[in-house]
């Protein structure tokens, strides 16, 4: 009798191995196949992506978070992934983007003001000084802005901001700068998109300059663009209702700035973050310090040839903490010239 008992007790042990032996192979297979279908997918929908260590690390991770039976599985409503704009989406050489839509403006405003003939640093840059008109610094800059983006409605910079979008060309490609946005990162967005992520953007460039034009070029919707803004005002002027923008600054949206501008307007903490230089390292540590799986990436400029080259040393975006981190904590770092194999959006 005990031989028996000790038999039937043999005989559903073993059952319960092999069940369980059963279902970590189904697991495995399950995840296995999806890994070799997100493989699949995204190398049709990477295409201007070189295969090596970054893609691979994209394609990992999106399996990873995606695939039910996963232990790092992350339901869609969580998926966030957050995006910097300039270096990241679009170049920001020589200068920022929307410093040259600023000094554009005070050309065209310069008319109304003739005091700027003889105020800095506006007189400099009437007379083609853009150098010495910004010798002054973050204080000059900051007169050029206030100068530039106040004093009008909402719609009205909204206008003024299409206008110039749409027309300005870029000073050393004299392309449009709506072309010449990365090609790879417009790919990753859709990739994304296509896996369950909400896609936002987070940047310490002016919100009102960006919504107006994303979504038809990122296909970001402008309520999921995160930036730095000035206060706005509510007016009634001639019966209609309007927002007036004021010089003051509201918010800045850089640095430790991004993950409080994160937590106040999204209310989810990222899952995967982009950005390129020491301005977004705080985005990137925050989302990767979350209870979910988190992915950080960096995009480093190494292509003179082709874009532009730069790091540690330069002036705008520089990315030198952020490497330093990116190595210490395995993050995953874009090497332009070795992993884009190309760079700006193709033509349609």
């Amino acid at each position: 009798m005990k031989c028996a008992f000790k038999a039937a007790n043999a005989s559903a042990a073993l059952r319960n191995t092999i069940h369980a032996l059963c279902a970590t192979i189904t697991l495995s297979a399950a995840i296995c196949l999806r890994a070799f279908t997100a493989h699949a997918e995204a190398t049709s929908a990477l295409p201007s992506w070189n295969n090596g260590a970054a893609k691979q690390a994209i394609i990992d991770f999106v399996a990873r978070v995606t695939i039910p039976a996963s232990p790092s599985f992350v339901p869609p409503a969580e998926r966030i992934a957050t995006f910097d704009n300039d270096g990241t989406l679009w170049p920001e050489q020589p200068m920022y983007f929307q410093l040259l839509f600023a000094l554009h403006r005070v050309k065209e405003l310069a008319p109304q003001h003739p005091e700027w003939k003889t105020k800095e640093p506006f007189a400099s840059l009437l007379k083609g000084d853009v150098k010495g008109a910004l010798s002054g610094g973050e204080r000059a800059i900051l007169e050029i802005v206030t100068a530039t983006h106040t004093g009008m409605t909402t719609e009205e910079f909204e206008g003024h901001v299409r206008q110039w979008i749409e027309t300005a060309k870029h000073p050393t490609t004299q392309q449009l700068y709506t072309t010449m946005v990365y090609q790879p990162m417009l790919e990753l967005l859709q990739y994304l998109r296509a896996n369950g992520f909400k896609t936002f953007i987070v940047s310490g460039g002016g919100i009102e300059f960006m919504r107006p034009w994303v979504e038809q070029v990122y296909g970001i919707p402008p309520e999921q663009v995160i930036g730095s803004g000035i206060r706005v005002k509510y007016e009634v002027r001639a019966g209609k209702p309007v927002l007036i923008r004021l010089p003051e600054i509201d918010f800045i949206n850089d640095k430790a700035g991004k993950p409080v501008g994160i937590h106040s307007r999204i209310g989810r903490r990222p899952i995967a973050a982009f950005g390129n230089s020491d301005g977004d390292l705080e985005m990137l540590q925050w989302t990767t310090s979350g209870k979910r799986p988190g992915f950080a990436l960096f995009i480093h400029h190494t292509d003179a040839e082709r874009e532009w080259s730069y790091d540690r040393e330069s002036k705008v975006g520089r990315l030198d903490k952020g490497l330093a981190e990116a190595a210490a904590k395995g993050w995953t770092v874009v090497d332009i010239k070795r992993d884009w194999r190309v760079i700006y959006k193709r033509k349609s």
